[in-house]
């Protein structure tokens, strides 16, 4: 199970550079567009955050599930952006955003275009974090430092 963890996935070059980039770009968009803001307002959201409406997500009080969502766009997007325990924080960072696509949003539009609280922009984070959890962070990471240090060590 450590392995999981810290495994970096494909070595190739090109494709490293790749993850790369998708982990540094959905990372630093999901830190700065959306955890910091919920970060510096928590008391004023922490009143009105919704909460998910299935068990046992929904025995949280708000400022909790405010709590937890911050922990997700926060640290786990920073979590991305070093490459450090890719796969548990894309799966946490997933895991959030099928939450707030499909149970926070659930009678929102699909589409942007068809007004506010839309599934889109949760799903647009949702697939590259899929992405990662599947694949790993690559070579560029601090997960295959992690990984080197430990084969050395043996």
């Amino acid at each position: 199970m450590k392995h999981f963890f810290f495994d970096c996935g494909p070595r190739d070059a090109t494709i490293s550079l790749g993850l790369l980039i998708l982990r540094v770009g959905i990372g630093l968009l999901m830190l700065f567009g959306h955890g910091i803001s919920k970060l510096q307002g928590f008391a004023e959201k922490s009143k009105g955050f919704p909460v998910p409406d299935f068990f046992p997500l929904k025995y949280m009080s708000s400022p909790v599930s405010l709590g937890t969502t911050i922990f997700a766009e926060v640290g786990c997007a920073a979590l991305l952006v070093l490459g450090l325990a890719t796969r548990p924080a894309a799966f946490v960072l997933a895991f959030t955003m099928t939450v707030a696509a499909f149970n926070i949003h659930a009678v929102g539009p699909l589409f942007m275009s068809g007004g506010a609280g839309a599934k889109e922009p949760a799903i647009l984070f949702l697939l590259p974090c899929l992405a990662l959890l599947l694949s790993g962070a690559g070579s560029l990471s601090a997960d295959a430092m992690i990984l080197k240090e430990r084969r050395r060590s043996w």
